[in-house]
C-alpha cells in the first residue's frame, strides 16, 4: 500500500489464491477487505481495479496443453515483428490477434501445471467489460476495471505493465488543443492514463509474491459512466506504426522486395537528386559479376553540363538520319519516336553507363568467339546498371532506362571523346517520382520457364 503527496493511494487485494477455469474473480475480489492508509476500507466512487491478465486468463480457462511453447506462440501470432536469438533461446516478438505487439504473445508458462501455457484471454476488454458490470453490482460503486499484461519496450531496458484490456476508464487523454503554460497550442500530446496506471500498480502488486490485483484511488476523474472504448484503442493502427519490423526483419524485406520496387519513371519532380545518392548507386553497381575477374563498368553522370545539351542533340540528329533511312517511316511516326528520348532532355540527371571492353576483354581472331566475349561483357554490364537502378529504387528516386546511346556509340564516343573500346550500355533518365507508380502488373514466373527436355 503506498500513496503520494498528491493523494494518490494504491493498495493490494490480499488472499487471492490459485486461480482454477470458471472461478468469479467478481466474488473473490470483493469478499476480501481492502484496507487504505487514510484508515478506510472497502470500495469508493473512482476507484479502480487493475487485474493482471494471467487470472484472468486461468478464469476464463484460457489454460491449454502444449506440447512446446513455441508452437502455442505460433498458435497465437498473427504477425512475426522481430526475432532475436540468444545462448538463452530465441525471443519473438510478434502481434497478436488483439493487435497487442509484445514478447511471446503473452504466452506465459509459469505458475501452471507442466505441459501447458496460459494464453492472453480471448477479448481483454470483453473480459474488463464483465468484470466491471459484476463488480458495479456488487460494491455499488462507480469503478474502473483495467487487464494488464507486461511488455518491454524499444530503446528501454526492462518491462513494465500495460493496459490490455480496459472499461470504465478513459484510456487516453488527449491534450491536442490545448494550450500550455507558455501559451502554445499542443499538438500531438496524448497522455496514455491507463497504461500509466497499470505501470504504477504494478509497483504494489509486485511481480513475484505480489498479488495478482491492486485497486487505485485518486484518479476518478478518469473513470467513466460507460464502458469506453476499451484498451484496443490505444493500440496504434498498423499503417501508422514508423516500427512495423525488427531491423533484422526489415532489411530482409528490404532484401526480397528490392527488385519488385524498381519501376519505370516517364515524369519527374523538382526534387533534386543529392550526389552522395548516386554514388551509392554507383557502388552498388560496380558490385555486379564480371568476365575474367575484370572490373570494366564505367559511368558518366551528367545534369546541367554543356556537354550534355550537345550529346542528346548529336544523338537526336543520327536517330532522325537513321529513321530516315529506314522504309516505310513517316514524318509522323519519326516525330513520335523522338518525343520518347525528351525524358533524356527533363530528367534532373543522367547517368551513362558503359563497358570498357579494353578492361581485360580477351582477344580471338574468329567472330564467333569474338562476339560471345563481348557479349558476356555486355552482360556485366546490364547487371551492373540493373543494380544501379535498383538502389536509386531503394531509396526513393527512380529511374528510365534509354537504349538509345547503344544505337549510336560512334557519336556517343565522339561527343565525350572516350576510347573505342567503351561500349555503351543506355542512358539513366534518373529523379523522383512526381506522381505515385501505378501498380504493377503481375506476371507468372511459369509463363518465363523453359520446360525441361525429358
Amino acid at each position: 500500500m503506498s500513496a503520494s503527496p498528491a493523494g494518490l493511494q494504491i493498495t493490494t487485494v490480499l488472499g487471492i489464491g490459485p486461480i482454477a477455469p470458471g472461478d468469479d474473480l467478481a466474488a473473490l475480489i470483493t469478499a476480501t477487505k481492502i484496507h487504505w492508509l487514510d484508515g478506510s476500507v472497502g470500495f469508493a466512487d473512482g476507484d479502480i481495479v487493475v487485474v493482471t491478465s494471467k487470472i484472468v486468463a486461468k478464469a476464463e480457462g484460457r489454460v491449454v496443453a502444449a506440447q512446446s511453447r513455441d508452437a502455442a506462440i505460433a498458435s497465437e501470432t498473427v504477425r512475426v515483428v522481430a526475432t532475436k536469438s540468444t545462448p538463452r533461446g530465441t525471443t519473438r516478438i510478434v502481434q497478436t490477434q488483439h493487435g497487442l505487439v509484445l514478447a511471446a504473445a503473452g504466452v506465459d508458462a509459469s505458475n501452471v501445471e507442466a505441459g501447458h501455457v496460459v494464453l492472453l484471454p480471448l477479448d481483454p476488454d470483453a473480459s474488463a467489460r464483465e468484470l466491471l458490470t459484476h463488480l458495479r453490482i456488487a460494491t455499488g460503486c462507480s469503478l474502473g476495471v483495467i487487464i494488464t499484461d507486461t511488455m518491454g519496450r524499444p530503446w528501454r531496458l526492462g518491462v513494465t505493465d500495460v493496459a490490455i484490456g480496459a472499461a470504465g476508464i478513459t484510456v487516453v487523454d488527449d491534450h491536442t488543443g490545448r494550450v500550455d503554460g507558455f501559451g502554445r497550442t499542443l499538438e500531438m500530446t496524448m497522455i496514455a492514463i491507463a497504461d500509466e496506471i497499470a505501470a504504477a500498480a504494478d509497483l504494489v502488486k509486485g511481480k513475484i509474491d505480489g498479488s495478482p490485483i491492486a485497486v487505485v484511488r485518486g484518479l476518478g476523474q478518469f473513470v467513466t459512466a460507460d464502458f469506453g472504448p476499451g484498451a484496443r484503442a490505444v493500440v496504434r493502427p498498423l499503417d501508422e506504426d514508423l516500427f512495423p519490423l525488427g531491423t533484422a526483419e526489415a532489411i530482409q524485406q528490404g532484401r526480397a522486395t528490392a527488385a519488385m520496387n524498381r519501376r519505370t519513371l516517364r515524369q519527374f519532380s523538382d526534387q533534386v537528386v543529392d550526389a552522395d545518392l548516386i554514388v551509392r548507386a554507383i557502388a552498388a553497381a560496380i558490385t555486379a559479376p564480371a568476365p575474367h575477374h575484370t572490373t570494366p563498368w564505367r559511368f558518366l553522370v551528367l545534369r546541367d553540363e554543356p556537354i550534355r545539351a550537345t550529346l542528346l542533340m548529336a544523338m537526336r540528329e543520327r536517330w532522325i538520319a537513321d529513321l530516315r533511312a529506314t522504309a516505310g517511316i513517316s514524318e509522323d511516326s519519326i516525330n513520335k519516336r523522338l518525343k520518347r528520348g525528351d525524358i533524356l532532355y527533363d530528367a534532373p540527371v543522367v547517368v551513362l553507363g558503359f563497358i570498357d571492353l579494353g578492361a581485360g576483354a580477351h582477344r580471338y581472331p574468329d567472330a564467333e568467339r569474338a562476339n560471345a566475349e563481348r557479349d558476356m561483357f555486355m552482360v556485366s554490364g546490364g547487371a551492373a546498371m540493373q543494380n544501379l537502378m535498383i538502389t536509386l529504387a531503394a531509396e526513393g528516386a527512380g529511374s528510365a532506362w534509354i537504349s538509345s546511346t547503344m544505337f549510336c556509340a560512334d557519336v556517343v564516343n565522339d561527343a565525350l571523346q572516350l576510347p573505342a573500346t567503351y561500349q555503351p550500355l543506355g542512358a539513366l533518365a534518373v529523379g523522383y517520382p512526381a506522381t505515385a507508380a501505378a501498380p504493377r502488373t503481375e506476371r507468372s514466373p511459369s509463363a518465363f520457364m523453359i520446360p525441361k527436355v525429358n
